[in-house]
């Protein structure tokens, strides 16, 4: 049996710059609270490790410390908010769809694995018109698992049906880099993302600064892998 090679993507960041509807989020629920709202460019930095992280991280930026019921009661508000105005200035990276096109025709395949919620990563590509592109659309809930941790990685492929052997990741932060280093496979770091370290520190095994290098990176991994 011939198995297709798969790209798996993380989203936020990676795929889709998330940011201001994740930051105006962010600030509706802190206003809520008497804070002051978060300035996008650093906030950018906070997104990619789930809602109640970027909460809590909000929260810490503001001096303000709260115990694990209020935490989760202004998750549930945040993701109540968020869902309701996921795609009001959320927008695919420049590029994205031509470079979907480009490795489509090549025979490759896609899967998404986010540590945001499966239902909101959802809901976030069907308002953009991206759900068909993949063939599977992975969240930390989807399997109880999030990244860093290979599980999440390794029961997307499968999800996808893909194979461990020929995949490659794209992400644009620490957990991307961890979970595809953990699980034996390449990957790729965009250099437009959201990270507090900066890509480049990560060491993934290539970086990109635009789509367009998308396909020769990929190609260049899978081929130094087979030899």
């Amino acid at each position: 049996m011939t198995h297709f090679p798969l790209v798996v993507f993380d989203l936020d960041g990676t795929l889709v710059d998330t940011a201001p509807d994740l930051i105006s989020a962010l600030n509706w629920v802190l206003d809520r609270e008497g804070l002051a709202p978060v300035p996008l460019e650093s906030a950018r930095k906070m997104i990619g490790q789930g809602a109640r992280r970027l909460i809590e991280r909000g929260l810490e930026l503001e001096g303000r410390e709260m115990g694990m019921a209020d935490v989760t009661r202004l998750t549930t508000d945040f993701i109540d908010y968020y869902a309701a105005h996921i795609a009001d200035a959320s927008r695919p990276f420049d590029g994205l769809t031509e470079a979907l096109d480009e490795l489509e025709s090549a025979g490759y395949r896609f899967a998404v694995c986010t540590n945001k919620l499966e239902w909101l990563s959802k809901l976030l590509l069907g308002q953009l018109g991206l759900t068909s592109r993949f063939r599977a659309i992975c969240g930390a809930d989807t399997f109880g698992i999030s990244k860093p941790d290979p599980v999440i990685l390794q029961q997307t492929v499968a999800q996808a049906g893909g194979v461990m052997s020929a995949v490659v990741m794209v992400g644009d932060a620490g957990p991307d880099i961890g979970v595809a280093r953990r699980a034996g496979i390449p990957v790729i770091g965009v250099e437009f993302g959201y990270t507090d370290v900066p890509i480049a520190d990560l060491k993934p095994d290539r970086l990109i600064a635009h789509f367009r290098e998308l396909l020769p990176a990929v190609e260049h991994l899978l081929a130094k892998k087979a030899r």
